[in-house]
């Protein structure tokens, strides 16, 4: 996907959020008698924008990095005395508090919404089942066995590669031991491997739990044959067709794609003479390869081809489905798991055992989402989820600004029986931009060093 095309998916993909967000608050406050003023879809300048019979201005603004509600409020200016009833500072402590969570919870509601399509529909998966393990890694010494399938790891099942991911990442920083069950190649016989782990993976820019185990997921082999072409590519251009196979390079026997890749690359501008099997025939073809200067200087080779897909067998193929009423229970448990990993992330930023370079921000994202959505309906849907989750979370979080800011302070309102000044308010409000603006600039600063 292009740059247009990855911006393109930024701005749904933000803008489907926010949307479920700020439209959580907008549904409550109506419902709550409080006149909503504005709803907002981005900031800064208004793109377009109308308005509803109730008096509600919708716009769409040029800054689609968020959003807001804008509500009558007497803090904010003066409400007429017809209107007072209607403002949002003059409803019960219930009803303000109500208004404030509508926000995160619409997103765990979208969540889990998205979670049960995925789930009803069915998500096609391949079996986690080890491929090949490094030597003398920690998989390998507690036992663990080529073709062997990972079925559960701490005693929570794991019918996906995706499962024991997220089980693992939930041991970041701790020690300890993992405890990995595993079903031998023909089904007959089921063990359990543990494997010591101590700080694991402390500090880690990017961890990868299965690799750091010595684990390597099973895939077919993938042998050298063209699947498609970019036209004017240097490949096109030398006659290659896609179905053939590539045998060797220079007289060099080329084993699968990965070899072919490596020879290309390594071949930026010079005439290659390549023999490909082409409908039970030898052809020999001269092909030179265009030159691609990497960041750090590298030249490298390129001829504007892709693989075909290798066919994966039946048996490694697994479908994950659920009835209807079953999708529910198993999205919202989902979507829990999701919570809770977010904040278990979180504190272990705080302590330090997991690195603050994992922060993402808009690049970030926006390049995710440009690849969740190349990828298909079921890829981006379940990119959307966890985003949803993981923006319900952040804004219960305790800090001013934030609508978990605001839930604390109707917390300490129910205790101490009356408001929390609006000079303390107005503190923590600073507080709280102060420590927003720091972490969105760590977020920005990390996606930066990625690129």
């Amino acid at each position: 996907m292009g740059i247009l095309g990855t911006i393109a998916a930024l701005i749904v993909t933000l803008g489907i959020l926010v949307t479920i967000h700020e439209y959580g608050h907008f549904w409550v406050a109506r419902r709550c008698g409080v006149h909503v003023i504005r709803f907002s879809i981005g900031f800064g300048k208004p793109l377009f924008g109308w308005s509803d019979r109730h008096g509600t201005r919708y716009v769409v603004a040029a800054i689609p990095l968020g959003g807001y509600v804008q509500m009558l409020d007497e803090r904010e200016g003066t409400v007429p005395q017809e209107r007072l009833d209607q403002a949002f500072n003059r409803k019960s402590l219930g009803q303000r508090t109500a208004i404030v969570l509508a926000g995160p919870l619409a997103n765990f509601l979208f969540a889990i919404v998205a979670y049960w399509a995925m789930y009803v529909t069915g998500i096609t998966t391949v079996a986690p089942v080890v491929g090949e393990l490094a030597e003398s890694s920690p998989a390998a010494l507690a036992g663990m066995q080529v073709e062997q399938e990972l079925v559960s790891v701490d005693g929570e099942e794991t019918r996906t590669w995706d499962a024991v991911n997220l089980r693992l990442v939930r041991r970041l920083g701790e020690s300890g031991t993992v405890r990995i069950g595993v079903l031998d190649p023909h089904g007959d016989h089921r063990r359990t491997v543990v494997i010591p782990i101590d700080r694991w993976l402390v500090g880690s820019d990017r961890p990868d739990p299965i690799g750091a185990l010595g684990i390597s997921p099973w895939r077919p082999a993938v042998p050298a044959r063209i699947g498609r072409l970019e036209a004017g590519g240097r490949a096109a251009a030398s006659g290659l067709r896609p179905g053939d196979l590539v045998v060797e390079a220079n007289g060099r026997e080329i084993g699968d794609w990965l070899d072919w890749v490596k020879f290309v690359r390594a071949h930026p501008e010079q005439s290659i003479s390549v023999t490909v099997e082409r409908d039970g025939r030898v052809e020999v073809l001269e092909l030179r390869p265009a030159e691609r200067t990497l960041e750090d200087g590298t030249r490298i080779g390129f001829i504007g081809a892709g693989v075909e897909p290798p066919e994966w067998p039946p048996e490694m193929i697994r479908e994950v489905r659920f009835g209807p009423l079953d999708s529910v229970l198993a999205a919202a448990t989902r979507t829990w798991d999701m919570s809770v990993l977010t904040l278990d992330a979180l504190w272990k930023m705080l302590e330090g055992l997991v690195s603050v370079k994992n922060l993402s921000g808009p690049i970030t994202i926006a390049k995710v989402a440009g690849a969740s959505a190349s990828s298909g309906l079921e890829s981006f849907l379940n990119f959307l989820a966890y985003l949803s989750v993981s923006l319900g979370v952040l804004n219960l979080l305790p800090i001013p600004v934030l609508d978990g800011g605001h839930l604390m302070y109707y917390f300490i309102e129910l205790l101490r029986g009356r408001p929390v000044s609006q000079e303390a308010q107005w503190l923590g409000f600073r507080i709280g931009i102060i420590i927003i603006v720091g972490i969105m600039a760590l977020a920005f600063y990390n996606d930066l060093s990625r690129l």
